[in-house]
């Protein structure tokens, strides 16, 4: 895996429960984004399109939030920006058309790539069972790759947060079947998404909290407005922040404790350099927002 493109783990925890796009660009500017992405880049956003539920309930990222993203990058202007995802449902342009994400893609003139479909190349994971699957070539040629998905507790990971997001949208429904299943995904998740967090670098992570999802994910669980976006050059750290939200430190979420002693990235806190809210004071604005009741494991 190449090295992500800036090696430290900068976070920054934007608070606004009205306007999900303003947060958005607060985050953004908290951890200085404008500086990562250069003219020559192929910027390649991975986004959450898992089924067609909207917006509100959590299941899939924002749409009026994934114009702005589009819009901050093409004032950067990199060479080529694309939406890749691969949906594990249904066909993917089937979610999107129902969606009115094709709409959007058209109207922004930006590139779609379904990762469920070829050329592919192959890869090898780090990994018992599947050790290696077929990936698309798009992988060989993004310079820049950005994970942007909403904040869900998950029935098997644990939690859903961007390192899961990637992980599960790139390997192709052509080989693993709806859902991706049929080639041993979910037979160790944990170890499965580790292991596609050490081959596919991500790097600008932003998961959004408008709205999280509580209760049993990532379909059918509750969907809270928790008023945050939270952005960071490291998906490990963005992650760990993510976690310790719903009430988790990294080791009670597999995949995260896997991935710090990996060395994917940072988990510590004191290894984080977190800009905009602090952590204790994003826990008990996302406690109050979801649960009703201020608390913070970090008080």
């Amino acid at each position: 895996m190449r090295e992500r493109r800036v090696p430290l783990s900068n976070v920054g925890i934007s608070q606004n429960f009205e306007d999900e796009s303003k947060c958005l660009l607060d985050a953004l500017s908290l951890i200085q984004a404008k500086s990562m992405i250069r003219n020559d880049d192929v910027v390649v956003i991975t986004p959450n399109f898992v089924k067609n539920i909207p917006p509100e309930h959590a299941v899939v990222t924002g749409h009026n939030t994934l114009r702005t993203l589009i819009s901050f990058i093409k004032e950067q202007k990199p060479k080529r920006i694309v939406i890749a995802c691969g949906s594990g449902s249904k066909e993917t342009g089937e979610i999107l058309d129902e969606l009115g994400i094709t709409e959007i893609i058209n109207q922004e003139s930006v590139e779609f790539i379904d990762l469920n479909h070829g050329p592919f190349t192959e890869i090898a994971l780090n990994h018992n069972y599947p050790g290696k699957t077929k990936i698309n070539t798009l992988l060989n040629e993004m310079t820049f790759h950005i994970s942007f998905t909403q904040l869900k507790q998950h029935e098997e990971a644990g939690m859903s947060a961007c390192i899961k997001n990637v992980a599960l949208s790139w390997p192709p429904a052509e080989e693993h079947g709806h859902p991706k299943k049929n080639r041993g995904i979910h037979e160790d998740l944990h170890g499965f998404i580790r292991a596609m967090a050490q081959v596919i670098p991500i790097d600008l992570s932003i998961l959004s909290t408008m709205p999280a999802m509580i209760g049993t994910g990532p379909v059918k669980g509750i969907a809270k407005n928790a008023g945050m976006v939270i952005a960071g050059t490291d998906p490990v750290s963005v992650d760990t922040i993510g976690a310790r939200l719903l009430g988790f430190k990294p080791q009670a979420i597999n995949y995260l404790y896997q991935s710090i002693h990996a060395g994917i990235g940072r988990g510590r806190l004191e290894e984080i350099q977190i800009s905009g809210l602090s952590i204790k004071d994003a826990e008990k604005a996302f406690s109050n927002a979801v649960y009703g009741q201020s608390f913070a494991i970090d008080e």
